[in-house]
Parts: structure tokens; sequence; C-alpha cells
């Protein structure tokens, strides 16, 4: 393995609470059904796209409307994360700071832009991070980001940590080790390897 790729929703946080709260708020401000936007049901829908997102949640909408609310709540969002900051999950920072010593590590991840720089900040550890892609800058999905960062960097063996269905989807089309968070959000059933939490991440061996 010479690096390491992540994803960001239930791999190295959980953010579902206060996303909640930041869509909900665009929905009263726009007219819209803020009861829709739960905790529990959004956890189901982190790791999809985010059109697909809005399609599922606001399935009341024309498409179009859909995924026009849906990016207003996204751009809401990133400004409420800054001011009310999700923690990551125990253990993040240190494997964070020990691998980035031997190996390169990045993320990719199904978000709108600034989503990825706002998680950064919140947490420090952008000093550890080579690169991050996602959607909301390239327009493209999850494997072609993927291979993006492949190819930019000329890596070889690298290895993506996610935990949904989703993730393993892309990863599998990218060609990659999948590495499956399985305290996250999703659930994997044949995974190349599993971790029960961030730190198992230092003991690993591929």
């Amino acid at each position: 393995m010479d690096s390491l790729i992540f994803d960001i929703d239930g791999t190295l946080w959980d953010s579902v609470a206060q996303v909640a709260e930041a869509w909900q708020t665009v929905c009263r401000e726009e007219n819209a059904d803020a009861g829709l936007i739960t905790v529990p049901g959004l956890r189901k829908e982190f790791g999809k796209t985010l059109p697909e997102i809005g399609v599922s949640l606001f399935s009341g909408l024309e498409a179009k409307d859909a995924i026009a609310l849906m990016e207003k709540c996204c751009t809401y969002e990133n400004e409420y994360l800054l001011s009310h900051r999700p923690p990551a999950y125990p253990g993040v920072e240190e494997v964070f700071r020990t691998l980035s010593k031997r190996i390169p590590l990045f993320i990719v991840s199904n978000c709108q832009a600034g989503y990825i720089e706002v998680f950064l900040e919140d947490t420090g550890l952008a000093p550890y991070v080579k690169d991050h892609l996602c959607p909301g800058d390239t327009n493209e999905a999850k494997a072609a980001n993927i291979r993006t960062i492949i190819s930019r960097y000329q890596l070889k063996s690298p290895a993506y940590v996610g935990d949904t269905i989703g993730d393993y989807n892309a990863v599998r089309e990218a060609g990659l080790t999948f590495i499956y968070a399985e305290y996250g959000f999703g659930s994997v059933p044949n995974p190349d390897f599993r971790i029960s939490r961030p730190s198992d991440l230092l003991n690993l061996k591929i």
C-alpha cells in the first residue's frame, strides 16, 4: 500500500445532526417540509450523490426543484458547520498524524464544493492531507475522482477507506483495495479489510 484515500461521512466524522439542523433551516426558509429532514433518514442517504439525495428526500418535488433545494441546503450547510463543528471520530487525528509520515493521505467524497475544506478546518487535519476531490469540484462521480487522484500522483497500490456500499462500488470500479469502516453508516458484504475503529488502520497490514 503506497497511499490511503478516505471518505468523510461515517468514516472520519459524523456530521449528520448538524447537517440535519442546517437543512431544516433552509427548508423552513424555502417553505419546504422541514420534517422530511431527520437524522435517521439522512444516515440512510449519506454516501449517495447529492442529486440522488435531493430527489430521494424531496420526492414530492420535480427533480430539478429537488436538486435546486438540495444545492441551497448544501451551501448553507458549509457555513453552518464552521460554527457548529462536529468532532472527528476518536483516534482520527492520531491516525492522520502518524500515517502521513509514512504515506500520502487523500480524501475523495461525494459532497458539495467546499465541504472537504470545512471538514479540514473544523478538525485541524489539513496539514496531513495531500489532496482532495469531490463532485462539487469536478462534476465527476467518486470512481472518476479516485482515478484522477491515482493518475495525478502516480499511485501504484492505493487503498480506500469508506463505510457504504456506494463507496465499495466506486472503489471496485476504480480497481482499488477497499477497507470497510464498519462503525460507519452503511453495510458492505465483502470488503477486502475491515476496521472497527479508525485506530485499527495503524496496525493494518496490506
